[in-house]
């Protein structure tokens, strides 16, 4: 079979597809050519550079080949983003996928690309598999650098001002993504009742905006703890340019090595890491570092939960990419199971607020401005991994808007005899 009839059959069969399934997306060939023949320059497009990517897709239909083809350009999308595929995905399963294809020319097609080669470069193929979740606090670092440590410019192209990379609260939808971030800090303050002169622990405290801001803004003496070594850099940096010396302190260590004890603590967006494996170390140690009556929230992203355990624990391809390619040791637990852990380790729950469609936006929003700044943040880290990063944003932000995503502030005490010393309402935190 020669490269014109292999093209030709495979434009039949995308131009099928367009009409069966009511696509309204075109595409452009490796030779220049479109389906449909007249597409408009200015139409949303997905591009093949190659015919190897057809080969490659049709010889191993999995999230790893895509996303190698992504990564390296040569699946790419024209005049539209990962979030515009995505509205005009066919609203049929594969069920129904079978039933509307004309099955001969399906046929036909996949026998054309069978002996193709696949092409390349497959720059993903170069990283191993999922990283160690031994707990260990070597096996912690590695972990976290891996994903922070990438470049404190190349965050900053897409965050806000103040460099704060977990949900943000949008008191409006239309909240820009710097305010709804001090709006974030804010809240999970008043959550806290921070008081002045009370001590204050962020575990994760990623580049310092909420142990800066609570010590600006409510009089606290706080420390943070993070183990990228460029957030640390970063964040002393900051202490330092505010003036914030005699009242922000930092470390770089594993959180199974701190010692010391906290009136209050937070915990953002860093459980995510810790592993099911290790729930029990990480919640007896925030046990042991909270004061008697001390107040702790925990902000984490959850899965829902199965009908088991088992279930719940089997790794699906997309959470299996995830982890392999951006959050190496990362895990999710559902909602239930961190109440029960937080109570099996001597914590009275008071408060769980949903957040799931703020981090559908939040995340929205750092992809839009990762986007507006790729050719920047190309230059600044390669454009494979700017690729894979707004892959990851994108497919996290439709994760959380889909409800497969769930996220959760929740507010805990010290478990103790007695009142627990918190208002009879929430009226404070929505003053």
């Amino acid at each position: 079979m020669g490269a014109p009839q292999r093209l030709h059959d495979f434009k039949r069969l995308l131009a099928h597809a367009r009409e069966q399934l009511g696509l309204d997306i075109g595409f452009v060939l490796w030779d220049g050519s479109t389906v449909p023949g007249d597409l408009a320059a200015g139409a949303f497009a997905m591009v093949f550079a190659d015919e190897g990517v057809v080969a490659a897709l049709i010889r191993r239909p999995k999230i790893d080949t895509l996303a190698n083809l992504w990564v390296s350009g040569r699946l790419d999308l024209r005049n539209g983003s990962l979030f515009d595929l995505a509205a005009r995905r066919p609203r049929v399963g594969l069920r129904g996928l079978k039933a509307k294809l004309d099955k001969s020319l399906l046929l036909k097609c996949l026998l054309d690309f069978l002996l193709v080669s696949r092409g390349g470069p497959w720059p993903l193929d170069a990283v191993r598999g999922d990283k160690a979740r031994s707990g260990s606090e070597r096996s912690n670092k590695a972990n976290i650098e891996y994903h922070y440590d990438v470049s404190n410019d190349f965050y900053a192209l897409f965050l806000d001002p103040e460099m704060v990379y977990s949900c943000a609260y949008f008191g409006e939808w239309h909240n820009d993504i710097a305010k709804a971030q001090r709006d974030k800090l804010d809240m999970i303050c008043r959550k806290l009742r921070l008081k002045p002169g009370e001590s204050f622990l962020d575990v994760g405290c990623g580049w310092g905006a909420l142990i800066c801001h609570a010590a600006q803004h409510y009089g606290v003496r706080a420390h943070g703890v993070t183990l990228a070594e460029n957030q640390y850099a970063y964040a002393m940096e900051k202490v330092a340019r505010l003036g914030l010396r005699d009242r922000v302190t930092l470390e770089l260590k594993d959180y199974t090595r701190l010692d010391g004890s906290f009136d209050k603590i937070a915990s953002i967006g860093m459980f995510e890491h810790v592993g099911l494996a290790h729930h029990g170390a990480y919640f007896a140690a925030i046990q042991r570092l909270l004061t008697p009556r001390g107040l702790y929230l925990h902000h984490a992203i959850a899965r829902a939960a199965k009908g088991d355990e088992r279930r719940f624990r089997r790794n699906r391809p997309e959470a299996a990419a995830i982890a392999r390619y951006i959050f190496p040791g990362g895990e999710l637990d559902h909602i239930g199971m961190s109440l029960a852990n937080l109570e099996r380790h001597g914590f009275e729950v008071h408060d769980v607020e949903a957040w799931r469609e703020h981090y559908a936006r939040t995340t929205r929003l750092w992809h839009d401005r990762l986007l507006a700044n790729f050719d920047a943040a190309a230059r600044e880290v390669g454009g494979v991994k700017t690729r894979l990063w707004l892959a990851y944003l994108a497919g996290v932000s439709l994760a959380f808007e889909r409800n497969t995503l769930r996220i959760f502030q929740t507010l805990v005490s010290k478990r103790a005899r007695g009142p627990s010393g918190l208002p009879p309402s929430r009226a404070d935190l929505y003053r």
